[in-house]
């Protein structure tokens, strides 16, 4: 079966006759300003400490000062040191059903005391978006294309990976995954709707417009927020 790209099942979980469009016109390229947010995941160490006038030429979703306070946050977390130098970056992953680029890969094992007899702990993919995190959790279609991340890295482990982490780097902000029963179901939803497009799927007309690029083209109100898909 057609294996799906992870960015197929994002759009497929947002709109499907979004992901129609964009299929039909074979257009999936990162914007150069969203590159440049993803960009800051691999720079962590770097800004933590840089002073006002160097953040201020970044495309950042906070101030200088909140930025730095938010880094501050995070290196406290047990997985930062991972995060900043993961045990592989921008690496391609194939699973069963879903492929493409994984941001970073995190061993557990590198940063936490492990007994030599004990089963190796699980690796944690991310995904790093360009855009704003909602104020809890993280947003639905990027929770989908996470659990596609997790399920095609346990494929190619040949174990269970029970978590993904989404990382907001222009904000400083990392959210966790976990790989729930609800959260998989949504994954499964989606890879059922980006399999069967084979036309233009129904069309809808509510808040999700707004982040769309192909909003007049579909016939809905046209507003712009790319953000949300990352």
């Amino acid at each position: 079966m057609t294996l799906v790209p992870f960015s197929d099942l994002a759009r497929a979980a947002y709109c499907p006759r979004q992901l129609y469009y964009v299929r039909r016109d074979d257009e999936r390229s990162v914007p150069p300003k969203a590159r440049e947010r993803i960009d800051l995941a691999f720079r962590y160490d770097e800004l933590v400490d840089a002073p006002d006038r160097v953040l201020r030429q970044l495309p950042l979703h906070r101030s200088p000062a909140a930025y730095r306070r938010n880094l501050d946050r995070l290196g406290e977390r047990e997985e930062y040191d991972s995060l900043v130098d993961p045990a592989s970056e921008r690496g391609f992953l194939s699973g069963k059903d879903c492929h493409g680029t994984v941001h970073k890969v995190l061993e557990p094992d590198d940063w936490a005391d492990h007994p030599e007899d004990a089963e190796p702990s699980p690796p944690i993919p991310t995904l790093v978006s360009s855009g704003e995190p909602p104020e809890n959790g993280v947003w639905e279609p990027q929770a989908v294309r996470a659990v596609g991340i997790a399920k095609a890295l346990a494929w190619e482990r040949e174990r269970e990976v029970e978590r993904a982490l989404v990382e907001y780097p222009a904000v400083g902000v990392v959210r966790e995954v976990r790989l729930t029963i609800r959260k998989k179901a949504a994954y499964r939803e989606a890879l059922r709707a980006a399999r069967s497009i084979d036309g233009p799927p129904p069309r809808v007309d509510d808040d999700r417009c707004n982040a769309c690029d192909y909003a007049g083209e579909c016939g809905t109100r046209r507003r712009s927020l790319r953000s949300l898909l990352g």
